[in-house]
């Protein structure tokens, strides 16, 4: 019987795999794009829990011990810390970690190339708008997709807020 705090693969190997991993699907998610992280549907939580799946024995090399998926952890633990206190001081980290909002509608006019980049429709600004309780999109000002997936819209001058303020009375009463 092997023992649970013996490694079949050296430690610097699970470190290099799962280093690795992390990675390549941090890249996967990142071609996915903002509004598919945004909006995670039930196909989406199963896509993630396969891919977790699909990477486990990539991760660890096939190593059961103890001592393995601790150190696996503890680098993705690692990674993670890291990314989050350095992404944003290192100008090369902080383009691969961070995302900028795109723009979608400027001044009341679309713009297009960024709804095709982002695979927006006009019936999502729109059903964000409505959320935002403007009846349309003349409406609005501007439309922004920010970095979580959610639309964010600017009505007009003299335009209605009542979204916004809901959100801060919900994030108070917590």
């Amino acid at each position: 019987m092997r023992s649970v705090f013996v490694t079949s693969i050296p430690l610097w190997e699970i470190v290099l795999r799962t280093v690795v991993v992390y990675l390549v699907v941090l890249g996967l998610l990142r071609a996915a794009g903002k509004r598919e992280l945004g909006q995670m549907s039930v196909i989406d939580l199963v896509v993630i829990l396969v891919i977790a799946n699909a990477v486990q024995n990539s991760l660890n090399g096939g190593d059961v011990s103890l001592v393995g998926g601790l150190v696996s952890a503890a680098t993705l633990v690692g990674i993670n810390v890291f990314f989050d206190r350095f992404g944003r001081r290192v100008p090369y980290l902080s383009q691969l970690v961070r995302e900028e909002p795109t723009l979608l509608m400027q001044n009341g006019k679309l713009i297009e190339k960024n709804l095709e980049r982002e695979d927006i429709e006009k019936e999502e600004i729109e059903m964000a708008a409505r959320e935002h309780g403007l009846a349309d999109l003349s409406a609005v000002d501007a439309a922004v997709l920010e970095v979580d997936g959610s639309i964010s819209v600017i009505p007009k001058e003299g335009g209605n807020v009542h979204r916004t303020r809901r959100r801060v009375r919900q994030f108070r009463q917590r």
